[in-house]
């Protein structure tokens, strides 16, 4: 039996495209894709209804909802992710980027809300600096809602604290609070 001889390279092996992705790119770059086919099927009715996207893709997204066995989920996210590459990407990103930055803007308002609640309980100066920052507000009724909740902070203990002055003052000053600007 012969050997066959490796072949030498650059003589019979032809050389591949400088301008060509390498497969590992086209892999990762595929991968991502179906990533964030993940995310948007992961996203709310509403925000996925609001999405711009192919309605193809829509369909596809909404039959992976409906699919209940475990390889059936595998296989349709494929199948979206083999859409997405059809898809123009950067608004179904941003999509994503806006249901998750939503949520953290929704956070962190409410423990902002619950920062001032306490330093406005707990000292004079906070009111002070909270109409310096939020002039638009009500002071009048923000004073009542100070001093109501001080009233009822001083007979209980901030383990039993749940007053309805105490919810009122959360109430009334969540909605004031603004997310901090995105750099």
């Amino acid at each position: 039996m012969a050997k066959r001889a490796a072949p030498h390279r650059g003589i019979d092996t032809p050389q591949a495209d400088p301008d060509e992705p390498s497969k590992t790119k086209l892999k990762a770059e595929s991968q991502a894709l179906q990533e964030l086919g993940k995310a948007l099927c992961e996203l709310s009715a509403d925000r996925l209804k609001a999405t711009e996207m192919p309605e193809i893709l829509r369909d596809a997204i909404n039959e992976w909802r409906r699919t209940k066995s475990h390889e059936g989920k595998r296989r349709q996210m494929q199948y979206v992710g083999k859409l997405m590459r059809s898809a123009e990407e950067a608004p179904l990103r941003e999509a994503v980027a806006a249901a998750t930055l939503g949520s953290a803007h929704d956070t962190w308002r409410l423990h902002e809300a619950e920062r001032w609640r306490e330093a406005l309980i707990a000292e004079d100066d906070a009111m002070t600096q909270w109409l310096v920052e939020h002039a638009d507000c009500d002071s009048q009724r923000l004073r009542s809602l100070v001093r109501a909740a001080r009233r009822d902070s001083v007979k209980m203990t901030p383990e039993m604290r749940q007053p309805k002055s105490y919810r009122e003052l959360f109430q009334f000053l969540r909605p004031l609070i603004t997310p901090p600007p995105q750099p």
